[in-house]
């Protein structure tokens, strides 16, 4: 279905759709060898895609999470593994330039300018084996150090560490004043103490190369910790950065991938038959409908967030909630669409010399990523019956970046019960 888009965000999508198209081309080959497509991040960095969400007057492209999103979407029509490696640099410098805008921090400011003229490329590494990426809790440790901290740990689904330069990532660190915290540092990806280990061979999403990242006595600047947390709390400005930029990032990613499948469909049942018989049109309509309704939960999303509604009167949890239902109905209509149209295409949805048996895995890998299925549901349903999963800490208790706060008398004032 044609999309009403505004002239900004329609030109945005046509800048990815010129990438998207070449990136078609190159997809099976690097879905078949496992390997990175290093080659469309030239062409991204050349068509100034790396820079879509860095402020213009920083020397970016200004996209605004509104004007992103469709962005990604016809990116990831061509290439999902591309779009979503990619989700994992403009989602954050988005989140980043969000900060920026609120702090106008110098230091950031430096770091935005840099990704702007192309020396820097970013990764959210945060996930770990054995626990919830909810930005909650981390196995990877902090230690204090002469200036700063030193980090051991190993990441997993460490989506575009396989050319990004720098990354967010998370850590625990036992604070003898304040108790156990979750830390959010920069880090330098070419310090020799990270070693990234090739262990991505998965079904779908190959290309992302999305292998495990490991730190080894990694030293980090007390300039480096960005945000800090008591573990086991929802925090607000976690919510306001990064769960609000990069939850509708994927379900945009993966409606894409379902709406490339849709359009292969569709050029293949217009051979077969140029007026669809009553079956067809039923199902494509059915798809149709599922990738509407995605696009109009990521659209809703970004309109809240634009206006701060998403934030006004609800609690963090409420807010989490909001997120990941997204991403959720955006996933499962995709998997949902992408079977649908397998029982209209027939057998050779099943072939390996076509694009679409490599949509269909890909867009599986969308159950795997935060909040999974399980995690979803559990938060929508005990926000929707008021039951508390955790405390929270609110935006105007958050920690500068970069300082450390002084130990209270008492508990925390830092962090709230809801």
């Amino acid at each position: 279905m044609k999309q009403v888009l505004t002239a900004r965000q329609r030109g945005f999508e046509d800048l990815a759709a010129g990438l998207a198209d070449r990136f078609a081309e190159r997809a099976a080959r690097h879905d078949t060898a496992n390997t990175f497509p290093e080659q469309n991040y030239d062409d991204m960095r050349e068509a100034g895609f790396l820079r879509l969400t860095v402020p213009e007057e920083l020397g970016g492209l200004g996209a605004s999470l509104a004007e992103m999103l469709p962005a990604l979407e016809r990116l990831a029509a061509g290439d999902g593994s591309t779009a979503l490696a990619v989700t994992m640099h403009v989602s954050p410098l988005g989140q980043w330039s969000a900060v920026w805008r609120r702090t106008r921090a110098p230091a950031l400011e430096a770091m935005l300018r840099g990704a702007a003229r192309g020396e820097l490329v970013w990764a959210a590494l945060t996930a770990e084996a054995g626990v919830p990426n909810r930005m909650t809790d981390a196995r990877t440790t902090a230690t204090r150090a002469d200036g700063g901290y030193r980090l051991n740990g190993r990441k997993t689904f460490a989506t575009n560490s396989a050319v990004a330069t720098h990354c967010s990532t998370t850590a625990r660190y036992d604070d003898p004043r304040l108790g156990p915290r979750l830390m959010v540092f920069r880090v330098d990806l070419s310090d020799p103490a990270v070693t990234v280990h090739r262990t991505w061979d998965t079904l779908g999403m190959r290309a992302t190369q999305s292998n495990d990242v490991e730190y080894r006595d990694l030293f980090v600047s007390e300039e480096a910790l960005v945000h800090s947390q008591p573990i086991g709390h929802f925090d607000a400005r976690v919510l306001e950065t990064v769960f609000t930029w990069s939850l509708p990032a994927f379900g945009a990613v993966y409606t894409g991938i379902a709406q490339g499948g849709l359009s292969w469909a569709l050029d293949l049942l217009r051979q077969r038959d140029p007026t669809g018989p009553p079956g067809v049109r039923t199902v494509v309509a059915d798809v149709d409908i599922l990738l509407e309704q995605s696009r109009a939960m990521y659209t809703r999303h970004a309109a809240e967030a634009a206006t701060g509604a998403m934030y006004e009167g609800m609690t963090v949890q409420e807010g989490l909630a909001r997120c990941a239902v997204v991403k959720h109905v955006c996933t499962e209509n995709a998997i949902r669409a992408m079977d649908l149209l397998a029982g209209v295409v027939g057998g050779v949805a099943y072939s390996r010399s076509q694009p679409f048996e490599r949509m269909w895995r890909d867009v599986q890998a969308g159950r795997f990523m935060p909040f999974d299925p399980s995690s979803a549901r559990d938060l929508i349903g005990a926000s929707a019956l008021g039951v508390t999963l955790a405390p929270e800490v609110g935006a105007e208790d958050a920690w500068p970046a970069g300082r450390s706060r002084p130990a209270p008398a008492e508990p925390d004032p830092g962090t709230r019960v809801a």
